[in-house]
């Protein structure tokens, strides 16, 4: 909107636009005129979100009443279905301006709307016998051509290179995560291209340093996510890539038709892998799934992505002109001659053919091997050592489907894809070097961070004061039980200390919560400790006597009852055994351990395993510890 505002400015009329990022100041000013006898403004920009709230409808209704409103425009109507449960809900509710203010023209506009999708515009916004005018989705200045990242010594590096050849030229990036538009960026950087990354991650300042520079040709190319460039109207954008694969026909249709909007020649390059269609049908089937119980509504979407997808892969696998595929999709019934050469496929058909057949190849291959390169982005969390791994396994895909799998067991493909498989392992290695790297960066930065820290306050931190609490809960215990201990020469204080200390010691880092459980745990395990477990915890000391300790104010904790609740039942367990065991416990030997919760029922399980192993015949286990060493 702000673009938007800013040519019709430089062109003389008067816009204005209301979003979260005007100041207070600036909001009322514009209130201010629209209230006014002769409100100077002629066009004002507002999100559909806006319009939804009660008191902006209130203002909107007053304007109408006063005859001041003469015309409804809604940008980006396909937005109402296309992505109108998920990305704007809000435009759903833009059907509520029909009751609302009647006798109102109402405009809807959208440059990638399909016959089905421009049905449901109608519907949704409730237009009524509306005049359609409609031209053609062909853009005849766009060279449209795909290239397959599996065939590629390395991709980074071709499109480096491809967009050097060009020139200095406007170019836009596009990719489905926020980390690989960092990534990219700085590669890109490193090798000379002016370059910058966009996407929401960013906060606003730099999102609008980025944009202004990109607009102002200070930067030559911008790395964005999907969201980049609605609204934006620069007309010399001359590259627009795909580093990867679209979830849709209208997705890939809109970004890309954000290239010569001058009607000079531009192109459209979009990097296909096999990964990453396999990454996506896995997101989108995974999605379908969790909405198998939901209302058929949601129901219909989830297939409805998953069609469109399909579409992409199509345009991506097939060997037919790609401009035929994208005009067909939108229902435009077009002869192949149209093209022109305007596509790779059209263009240089035998060499595309070559290329699917080799990615066919490389694909049956991956398949038979069990794995795929998914690449986690370098913004994941490194604490978690599940997240390390970079590959997948394909039998884990409950949701995927088997359609796309090929069930050929020729020896001649596998030989092939083999041999073209090699041609890109040295990228591979350099890839997975770089992710690893990435990954120890992580966690240093982290560690780094963490260490910061240390001296913040956190509400979440043990205090001195709730030190002093837990130091006199066990105290108290230590008191209510020396009857049990009347034959031991020990010091209550000094005793209490040494428990509270190691439960300080054991859960410093966790926090007061996991703190107090094991506090109360500890509690619990004195009102059934023998004499000789105690002597062998704390040792002996001389007692001293109860005026010699302080009390101190008891402390209680919503957040803590209900692990203690929980570890009563662990603990309880835990002591009920040790009872009927019946067994003495020696001078010598450690101290017994006093469990955390988790503790226990990992140790549990470790017992279970251990006493179902036992239990099988020598020769299973013989042939498990073989398999096991041939595996590793």
């Amino acid at each position: 909107m702000e673009n938007q505002v800013a040519a019709l400015k430089e062109k003389g009329i008067a816009a204005e636009y209301l979003s979260s990022t005007l100041t207070v100041k600036a909001k009322n000013k514009i209130y201010e005129d629209l209230e006014s006898g002769k409100p100077a403004l002629r066009l004002l920009y507002v999100t559909p979100e806006l319009i939804a709230t009660p008191g902006f409808m209130a203002k909107l209704t007053k304007i109408h009443g006063r005859g001041l409103l003469n015309l409804i425009a809604i940008d980006e109507a396909h937005c109402v279905s296309t992505w109108g449960h998920d990305f704007r809900p809000s435009y759903r509710k833009l059907s509520l301006l029909r009751n609302r203010l009647p006798c109102i023209p109402v405009l809807a506009l959208t440059a990638t709307a399909v016959p089905k999708v421009q049905e449901d515009v109608i519907e949704s916004l409730s237009l009524q016998n509306p005049l359609v005018l409609k031209s053609s989705f062909n853009r005849p200045n766009i060279y449209y051509e795909v290239r397959y990242k599996d065939l590629l010594d390395d991709p980074y590096t071709d499109l480096c290179n491809y967009l050097k050849s060009y020139g200095k030229v406007c170019a836009i990036v596009y990719c489905l995560e926020r980390t690989a538009c960092d990534d990219l960026a700085v590669h890109l950087t490193k090798n000379g291209i002016s370059c910058a990354a966009y996407h929401a991650g960013l906060n606003s300042k730099l999102r609008s340093s980025v944009l202004d520079n990109w607009i102002s040709s200070k930067t030559q190319v911008v790395v964005a996510t999907v969201a980049f460039g609605l609204g934006i109207d620069r007309k010399d954008v001359r590259i627009v890539c795909h580093f990867n694969i679209p979830k849709s026909m209208e997705a890939f249709y809109q970004e890309s038709g954000r290239a010569g909007r001058d009607q000079l020649p531009s192109r459209s390059l979009l990097y296909y892998g096999v990964d990453d269609r396999r990454r996506m049908e896995f997101i989108l089937g995974t999605a379908a799934s969790k909405k198998l119980n939901s209302s058929s509504m949601e129901e219909g979407s989830s297939r409805k992505a998953l069609a469109n997808f399909r579409q992409m892969i199509e345009y991506c696998e097939e060997s037919g002109c790609r401009r035929k595929k994208i005009l067909e999709s939108f229902g435009e019934e077009v002869a192949t001659s149209l093209c022109a050469k305007s596509c790779d496929a059209c263009k240089h058909p035998n060499v595309v053919s070559k290329n699917l057949e080799e990615l066919t190849s490389i694909a049956t291959f991956r398949h038979r091997n069990g794995s795929s390169r998914i690449y986690i982005s370098s913004g994941s969390d490194f604490n978690d050592d599940a997240q390390f791994s970079e590959f997948w396994n394909r039998d884990d895909e409950a949701t995927g489907s088997e359609e796309d799998i090929s069930d050929s067991d020729d020896p001649t493909e596998i030989a092939k894809s083999v041999a073209h498989s090699s041609r890109s392992s040295e990228w591979r290695l350099r890839e997975r070097m770089e992710s690893l790297q990435r990954a120890e960066e992580n966690y240093y930065r982290s560690k780094s961070n963490q260490e910061k820290q240390v001296n913040k306050v956190d509400k979440n931190s043990i205090s001195g004061t709730l030190r002093e609490s837990g130091k006199q809960r066990l105290l108290n215990a230590m008191k209510q039980n020396l009857h049990r201990f009347s034959n031991l020469q020990i010091d209550s204080l000094t005793s209490a200390e040494t428990l509270e200390t190691e439960c300080y010691k054991k859960y410093e880092k966790s926090g007061k919560s996991f703190y107090l459980s094991q506090i109360a745990s500890t509690v619990r395990w004195l009102s059934t400790a023998t004499p000789d477990e105690l002597t062998n915890r704390v040792g002996t000391a001389t007692s001293t006597p109860p005026e010699a300790v302080r009390p101190a104010p008891s402390c209680s904790s919503p957040s803590s009852s209900s692990f203690n609740l929980v570890i009563n039942q662990a603990d309880e367990e835990k002591v009920s055994s040790s009872i009927k065991s019946n067994s003495p416990v020696s001078q010598d030997t450690a101290p017994p351990p006093i469990l955390s919760f988790s503790e226990f029922i990992n140790r549990r399980k470790s017992t279970d395993n251990k006493v179902s192993t036992s239990k099988r015949p020598l020769s299973d286990g013989v042939s498990r510890g073989t398999e096991k060493k041939t595996k590793s």
